[in-house]
Order: C-alpha cells, then sequence, then structure tokens
C-alpha cells in the first residue's frame, strides 16, 4: 500500500490478512494436536481422520494442510529446529571457545526438546529405519538436517581455537553427527531431569574439544585426514 504526501512517497506492508492468521492458527492446531495423539496413542495408531476431529477440522481440510502423518512430522522436525536456532542465539553471540560454543549449543538442544521427550521416546522406533523418509538421514528430512548442520557451522566458524583447515571445513557436518549421538542417548535417558544426558555432554565436549585442538600438530594431521575418510565412506 502507498501513501502521497508532503511531496514524498511512502510504502507500506499490509499487515497479515485476518485470513492468512486463521491458517497459521488452524495448522499449528492441527500440529499440536498430532503431537498428543502420537504421545497418548502412538504413531501407528493415530489417523488423520483423528487428528482432525480432535483438532477440530474436517479431514479434507488436515490434508490440505498437511498431506500424511509424515508431514506433520516433518512439521514437527522444522519447529523444534527454529526452537533450537533461537535458542542459541546468546551463547553463539558471546562465547568464542569451541568447547564453549558446543557445549551451549548441545544443552539448549536438550532443554528445549524437554517438552518433545514422551513423544520421541514413542517414535524413536520409525525414525531409527534408515529407509523411513522420518529418518534425520532421509532426503526429506534434508531442509532440518540442513538447518541443523547450519548451527554447528556458526559453532566452527564463531570459534578462536586454533585447528587444522581440512577438520575446520568438516567439523560442522562432524558435530552433527555427534548431536545424533546426543538425541540417541536422550531418547533412552529416563533419569530426572535428564540428567545422564548433560553428564554424557560433560564427558564428550573436552574430548571433541582435545581432539580438534590436537588436529594442527604434523603427527596427527595423517590421523585426522584418515578419520575424515572413514567418515565419508560411511556417509556414502
Amino acid at each position: 500500500m502507498t501513501h502521497r504526501g508532503s511531496g514524498r512517497t511512502v510504502t507500506s506492508v499490509a499487515e497479515p490478512t485476518r485470513r492468512t492468521r486463521g491458517s497459521d492458527r488452524t495448522r499449528e492446531a492441527i500440529v499440536e494436536t498430532a503431537l498428543r495423539l502420537f504421545r497418548e496413542r502412538g504413531y501407528e495408531a493415530t489417523t488423520m481422520r483423528a487428528i482432525a476431529a480432535e483438532a477440530g477440522v474436517s479431514v479434507g481440510n488436515a490434508y490440505y494442510y498437511f498431506s500424511s502423518k509424515e508431514a506433520l512430522v516433518q512439521a514437527y522436525y522444522d519447529r523444534a529446529q527454529a526452537e533450537h536456532e533461537a535458542a542459541c542465539e546468546r551463547v553463539l553471540a558471546t562465547e568464542r571457545s569451541l568447547a564453549g560454543r558446543l557445549d551451549g549449543v548441545l544443552r539448549e538442544w536438550v532443554r528445549v526438546s524437554e517438552p518433545y521427550h514422551e513423544f520421541a521416546v514413542k517414535f524413536f522406533k520409525h525414525a531409527a529405519e534408515p529407509s523411513n523418509p522420518l529418518s534425520p538421514f532421509s532426503a526429506d528430512s534434508s531442509p532440518a538436517r540442513e538447518a541443523s548442520i547450519a548451527i554447528y557451522r556458526r559453532v566452527v566458524e564463531g570459534s578462536a581455537d586454533r585447528m587444522d583447515a581440512e577438520i575446520r571445513a568438516e567439523l560442522p557436518e562432524l558435530l552433527w553427527l555427534l548431536s545424533m549421538g546426543v538425541v540417541l542417548f536422550w531418547v533412552h535417558d529416563d533419569s530426572e531431569g535428564c540428567r545422564r544426558t548433560h553428564r554424557f555432554i560433560d564427558l564428550t565436549v573436552p574430548l571433541v574439544d582435545r581432539l580438534v585442538g590436537l588436529s594442527y600438530l604434523p603427527g596427527l594431521r595423517g590421523v585426522a585426514k584418515d578419520f575424515i575418510a572413514g567418515v565419508h565412506e560411511l556417509r556414502s
């Protein structure tokens, strides 16, 4: 919308329409309902019809927003990833050591994921199947995966620590793979406040930091390159 006056043209951005806001609320209600039913009934036992009924929308309307249950889980992935990214801003803006940045990012993931722990425990067997489109390694999950790797790229790029150039280039994806190990540990962690997962981070981050710190030493560069080659082989 443009307004003319005082010899100048002012362009303003219209507020979101009522229809857009309503669509966003409907979409969010469907996602919230689906996550609740997945927790209560399990992923397999929950149908799109049940989700629509509980969300107060027609089945056709539910399919308008989400083509399948898998699409609903991908929406959860995207939302959880956005929440994690926002939660990491403080530590990435203030911490300069690799260990501090990595530690903060991993702990923020545990914190923002806590409300979804019960859902993750019941859902994990589906995501763990290599051929399942809901696997974090699948093509369907690539947007959330790439967004997560981007966080670990910021962890590395903002670090003042010295490290081998080749390791620095590969490290974001290696740290993402480490985060998948944390996820696996977290899923099986029934301790209060996920205390065991935090302990796992306590033990893992200093080890990674030490290995990365040694990577630029001449005697260890070959070991680092062999390790990277092994990771590439696993991915191929």
